[in-house]
Protein backbone atom coordinates (compact mmCIF):
# COMPACT_ATOMS: atom_id res chain seq x y z
CA UNK A 1 0.00 0.00 0.00
CA UNK A 2 1.33 3.57 -0.85
CA UNK A 3 1.87 5.83 1.79
CA UNK A 4 -0.48 8.77 2.61
CA UNK A 5 0.36 12.13 2.10
CA UNK A 6 0.36 13.97 5.29
CA UNK A 7 -2.63 16.69 5.31
CA UNK A 8 -0.94 19.90 7.28
CA UNK A 9 -3.94 21.40 8.59
CA UNK A 10 -3.62 25.47 8.40
CA UNK A 11 -6.34 26.49 11.22
CA UNK A 12 -8.61 29.97 10.98
CA UNK A 13 -9.61 32.67 13.75
CA UNK A 14 -12.92 32.19 16.02
CA UNK A 15 -14.78 35.08 16.10
CA UNK A 16 -18.69 35.89 15.85
CA UNK A 17 -19.38 32.04 15.63
CA UNK A 18 -17.55 31.48 12.35
CA UNK A 19 -13.83 30.56 11.39
CA UNK A 20 -12.66 33.62 9.27
CA UNK A 21 -8.84 34.33 7.91
CA UNK A 22 -6.96 36.55 9.40
CA UNK A 23 -7.70 39.85 7.93
CA UNK A 24 -3.65 40.04 7.00
CA UNK A 25 -3.67 36.48 5.74
CA UNK A 26 -0.66 35.51 7.62
CA UNK A 27 0.13 32.63 9.44
CA UNK A 28 2.88 30.75 11.62
CA UNK A 29 4.10 27.63 11.95
CA UNK A 30 3.02 25.29 15.63
CA UNK A 31 5.69 22.80 16.99
CA UNK A 32 5.33 20.15 19.51
CA UNK A 33 8.10 20.49 22.19
CA UNK A 34 10.64 18.55 19.85
CA UNK A 35 10.19 21.04 17.14
CA UNK A 36 8.16 19.05 15.05
CA UNK A 37 5.85 20.75 12.58
CA UNK A 38 2.20 20.01 14.18
CA UNK A 39 0.08 22.97 12.49
CA UNK A 40 -0.31 26.33 10.44
CA UNK A 41 -2.25 28.78 12.73
CA UNK A 42 -4.01 32.13 11.89
CA UNK A 43 -1.87 35.14 12.93
CA UNK A 44 -4.43 37.67 13.94
CA UNK A 45 -3.98 41.79 13.52
CA UNK A 46 -5.10 44.30 15.23
CA UNK A 47 -8.23 44.19 12.66
CA UNK A 48 -9.33 40.67 13.50
CA UNK A 49 -8.82 42.03 17.86
CA UNK A 50 -11.42 44.88 16.74
CA UNK A 51 -13.43 42.35 14.65
CA UNK A 52 -13.59 40.14 17.91
CA UNK A 53 -14.42 43.23 20.52
CA UNK A 54 -17.48 44.10 18.13
CA UNK A 55 -18.57 40.56 17.71
CA UNK A 56 -18.41 40.11 21.39
CA UNK A 57 -20.40 43.56 22.44
CA UNK A 58 -23.35 42.39 20.05
CA UNK A 59 -23.47 39.41 21.65
CA UNK A 60 -22.95 39.93 25.92
CA UNK A 61 -26.15 41.56 25.97
CA UNK A 62 -28.05 38.38 25.18
CA UNK A 63 -25.64 36.46 26.87
CA UNK A 64 -26.19 38.20 29.86
CA UNK A 65 -29.80 38.57 29.48
CA UNK A 66 -30.41 34.37 29.37
CA UNK A 67 -31.61 33.00 32.40
CA UNK A 68 -28.81 31.75 35.07
CA UNK A 69 -30.06 28.45 34.57
CA UNK A 70 -30.10 28.62 30.92
CA UNK A 71 -26.31 29.75 31.03
CA UNK A 72 -25.62 26.23 33.35
CA UNK A 73 -27.05 24.29 30.96
CA UNK A 74 -25.21 25.77 28.02
CA UNK A 75 -21.92 25.59 29.56
CA UNK A 76 -22.52 21.92 30.95
CA UNK A 77 -23.59 21.20 26.90
CA UNK A 78 -19.66 22.64 26.34
CA UNK A 79 -18.06 19.72 28.88
CA UNK A 80 -20.19 16.84 27.03
CA UNK A 81 -18.67 18.33 23.58
CA UNK A 82 -15.26 18.45 24.66
CA UNK A 83 -15.98 15.14 26.65
CA UNK A 84 -17.05 13.50 23.02
CA UNK A 85 -13.20 15.19 21.63
CA UNK A 86 -11.80 13.99 24.38
CA UNK A 87 -8.77 12.41 22.70
CA UNK A 88 -7.97 14.63 20.45
CA UNK A 89 -7.56 16.82 23.33
CA UNK A 90 -5.17 14.17 25.21
CA UNK A 91 -2.72 14.08 21.76
CA UNK A 92 -2.99 17.90 21.29
CA UNK A 93 -1.88 18.32 25.24
CA UNK A 94 0.28 15.77 24.66
CA UNK A 95 2.46 16.88 22.08
CA UNK A 96 2.17 20.91 22.68
CA UNK A 97 3.63 20.38 26.47
CA UNK A 98 5.40 17.60 26.34
CA UNK A 99 3.74 15.01 28.50
CA UNK A 100 3.58 11.93 28.92
CA UNK A 101 -0.62 10.44 27.75
CA UNK A 102 -1.35 9.40 30.83
CA UNK A 103 -0.38 12.82 32.39
CA UNK A 104 -2.30 14.36 29.44
CA UNK A 105 -5.38 12.86 30.22
CA UNK A 106 -4.99 13.95 33.77
CA UNK A 107 -5.02 17.49 32.62
CA UNK A 108 -7.92 16.97 29.74
CA UNK A 109 -9.93 15.84 32.48
CA UNK A 110 -8.88 17.93 34.92
CA UNK A 111 -10.02 20.51 32.14
CA UNK A 112 -13.29 19.34 31.67
CA UNK A 113 -14.45 18.78 35.29
CA UNK A 114 -13.02 22.16 36.16
CA UNK A 115 -15.73 23.66 33.11
CA UNK A 116 -18.67 21.45 34.30
CA UNK A 117 -17.36 23.02 37.80
CA UNK A 118 -17.79 26.31 36.73
CA UNK A 119 -21.19 25.45 34.81
CA UNK A 120 -22.77 24.20 37.79
CA UNK A 121 -21.68 28.26 39.14
CA UNK A 122 -23.62 29.85 37.04
CA UNK A 123 -27.72 30.30 38.91
CA UNK A 124 -25.80 30.14 42.49
CA UNK A 125 -23.97 33.69 41.82
CA UNK A 126 -26.33 35.49 42.73
CA UNK A 127 -27.34 33.96 45.67
CA UNK A 128 -23.91 33.57 47.54
CA UNK A 129 -22.40 36.97 45.80
CA UNK A 130 -25.70 39.33 46.29
CA UNK A 131 -26.80 40.29 49.35
CA UNK A 132 -30.05 41.95 51.17
CA UNK A 133 -28.68 44.77 53.26
CA UNK A 134 -29.97 46.08 56.49
CA UNK A 135 -31.28 49.75 56.31
CA UNK A 136 -32.44 52.26 58.42
CA UNK A 137 -36.56 53.13 57.17
CA UNK A 138 -39.01 51.11 54.97
CA UNK A 139 -36.79 50.14 52.24
CA UNK A 140 -35.14 46.75 50.65
CA UNK A 141 -31.74 47.02 49.60
CA UNK A 142 -30.51 44.65 47.56
CA UNK A 143 -26.73 44.41 46.01
CA UNK A 144 -26.94 42.09 42.77
CA UNK A 145 -23.73 40.76 40.67
CA UNK A 146 -23.61 41.99 37.44
CA UNK A 147 -21.36 40.98 34.23
CA UNK A 148 -19.05 43.83 33.84
CA UNK A 149 -19.32 43.65 29.83
CA UNK A 150 -16.67 42.29 27.48
CA UNK A 151 -13.50 41.11 28.78
CA UNK A 152 -10.32 40.11 27.21
CA UNK A 153 -7.95 37.58 27.68
CA UNK A 154 -4.90 36.71 27.36
CA UNK A 155 -4.78 32.95 28.15
CA UNK A 156 -1.45 31.44 30.12
CA UNK A 157 1.07 30.32 27.88
CA UNK A 158 2.18 27.12 29.30
CA UNK A 159 -1.03 25.32 30.25
CA UNK A 160 -2.71 25.10 27.32
CA UNK A 161 -5.93 23.77 28.00
CA UNK A 162 -6.48 23.48 31.57
CA UNK A 163 -5.09 27.45 32.09
CA UNK A 164 -7.08 28.58 29.09
CA UNK A 165 -10.30 26.91 30.96
CA UNK A 166 -9.63 28.27 34.59
CA UNK A 167 -9.51 31.52 32.81
CA UNK A 168 -11.97 31.54 30.27
CA UNK A 169 -15.01 29.61 32.07
CA UNK A 170 -14.95 32.35 34.98
CA UNK A 171 -15.41 34.89 32.58
CA UNK A 172 -18.41 33.82 30.70
CA UNK A 173 -20.01 31.90 33.50
CA UNK A 174 -22.17 35.37 34.70
CA UNK A 175 -23.07 36.40 31.81
CA UNK A 176 -19.58 38.72 30.37
CA UNK A 177 -18.42 37.71 26.33
CA UNK A 178 -14.74 36.92 25.70
CA UNK A 179 -12.09 37.99 23.16
CA UNK A 180 -9.15 35.32 24.26
CA UNK A 181 -5.91 35.73 22.63
CA UNK A 182 -4.23 32.03 22.84
CA UNK A 183 -1.36 30.32 24.07
CA UNK A 184 0.90 31.53 21.38
CA UNK A 185 3.57 28.56 21.10
CA UNK A 186 0.54 26.35 22.09
CA UNK A 187 -2.69 27.55 20.86
CA UNK A 188 -4.31 23.97 19.31
CA UNK A 189 -6.47 22.51 22.18
CA UNK A 190 -7.43 26.35 22.03
CA UNK A 191 -8.61 25.82 18.65
CA UNK A 192 -10.20 22.86 19.14
CA UNK A 193 -11.80 23.86 22.40
CA UNK A 194 -13.06 27.18 19.26
CA UNK A 195 -14.83 23.92 17.44
CA UNK A 196 -16.15 22.68 20.44
CA UNK A 197 -17.92 26.25 21.41
CA UNK A 198 -19.25 26.58 17.58
CA UNK A 199 -21.15 22.74 17.92
CA UNK A 200 -22.76 23.21 21.32
CA UNK A 201 -25.14 26.29 22.28
CA UNK A 202 -23.12 29.02 23.44
CA UNK A 203 -24.10 31.74 21.15
CA UNK A 204 -22.10 33.26 18.88
CA UNK A 205 -19.74 35.65 19.94
CA UNK A 206 -19.70 34.95 23.27
CA UNK A 207 -16.53 33.32 23.14
CA UNK A 208 -14.17 34.88 20.09
CA UNK A 209 -10.74 32.89 20.04
CA UNK A 210 -7.65 35.09 18.07
CA UNK A 211 -3.90 33.24 17.85
CA UNK A 212 -0.82 35.18 17.37
CA UNK A 213 1.73 37.32 18.92
CA UNK A 214 0.55 38.01 22.44
CA UNK A 215 3.30 41.35 22.25
CA UNK A 216 1.21 42.24 18.86
CA UNK A 217 -2.75 41.69 19.67
CA UNK A 218 -2.61 42.47 23.21
CA UNK A 219 -1.53 45.98 23.50
CA UNK A 220 -4.53 46.54 21.17
CA UNK A 221 -7.05 44.99 23.64
CA UNK A 222 -6.04 46.59 25.96
CA UNK A 223 -6.38 49.78 24.72
CA UNK A 224 -9.49 48.95 23.20
CA UNK A 225 -12.15 51.81 24.40
CA UNK A 226 -14.97 49.09 24.16
CA UNK A 227 -12.92 46.91 25.96
CA UNK A 228 -14.39 46.74 30.01
CA UNK A 229 -11.85 44.24 31.56
CA UNK A 230 -8.95 42.30 30.97
CA UNK A 231 -6.80 39.48 32.28
CA UNK A 232 -3.31 39.08 31.63
CA UNK A 233 -2.66 36.00 32.86
CA UNK A 234 -0.54 34.89 29.74
CA UNK A 235 1.68 38.00 30.09
CA UNK A 236 4.92 37.08 31.04
CA UNK A 237 6.98 39.52 30.15
CA UNK A 238 6.90 42.33 32.90
CA UNK A 239 7.40 45.26 30.65
CA UNK A 240 4.69 44.23 28.55
CA UNK A 241 2.12 44.02 31.48
CA UNK A 242 2.67 47.83 32.67
CA UNK A 243 2.36 48.51 29.18
CA UNK A 244 -1.03 46.65 29.02
CA UNK A 245 -2.07 47.72 32.52
CA UNK A 246 -1.22 51.80 31.38
CA UNK A 247 -3.43 51.48 28.29
CA UNK A 248 -6.37 49.62 30.11
CA UNK A 249 -6.44 52.92 32.28
CA UNK A 250 -7.69 54.93 29.71
CA UNK A 251 -10.97 53.86 30.60
CA UNK A 252 -10.50 52.55 34.04
CA UNK A 253 -10.67 49.02 32.55
CA UNK A 254 -10.21 46.16 35.32
CA UNK A 255 -7.28 44.44 35.24
CA UNK A 256 -6.83 40.90 36.80
CA UNK A 257 -3.21 40.00 37.08
CA UNK A 258 -1.35 36.66 36.99
CA UNK A 259 -1.88 35.06 40.39
CA UNK A 260 -1.27 31.23 39.72
CA UNK A 261 0.89 29.02 37.92
CA UNK A 262 -0.39 26.49 39.31
CA UNK A 263 -3.73 25.55 37.38
CA UNK A 264 -4.42 22.37 39.47
CA UNK A 265 -5.32 24.48 42.23
CA UNK A 266 -8.84 24.34 43.60
CA UNK A 267 -9.79 27.70 41.23
CA UNK A 268 -12.22 28.93 44.37
CA UNK A 269 -14.61 32.12 42.88
CA UNK A 270 -12.04 35.14 42.64
CA UNK A 271 -11.92 34.76 38.94
CA UNK A 272 -15.50 35.09 38.91
CA UNK A 273 -15.40 38.04 41.26
CA UNK A 274 -12.97 39.70 39.06
CA UNK A 275 -15.23 40.16 36.35
CA UNK A 276 -18.50 41.32 37.94
CA UNK A 277 -19.88 44.63 38.86
CA UNK A 278 -22.73 45.24 42.04
CA UNK A 279 -25.58 47.17 41.48
CA UNK A 280 -27.49 47.95 44.34
CA UNK A 281 -31.11 48.43 44.09
CA UNK A 282 -33.30 50.42 47.05
CA UNK A 283 -37.14 49.25 46.95
CA UNK A 284 -39.74 50.92 48.88
CA UNK A 285 -41.36 48.22 51.52
CA UNK A 286 -45.48 47.35 50.57
CA UNK A 287 -44.71 48.55 46.92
Amino acid sequence: MASRIEVRKTYKLYIGGAFPRSESARTYEVADTRGRFLANAALASRKDARDAVVAARKAQPGWAGATAYNRAQVLYRVAEVMEGRRAQFVEEVSRAEGLTARRAEGVVDASIDRWVWYAGWADKLAQVLGSTNPVQGPYYNFSVPEPTGVVAVIAPQESSLLGLVSVVAPVVVSGNAAVVLASEDRPLAAITLSEVLATSDVPGGVVNLLTGRVAEVAPWLAAHMDVNAIDVAGVDDIDLRRELEVAAADNVKRVRRPDTLDWTADPGLSRIRSFLETKTVWHPIGV
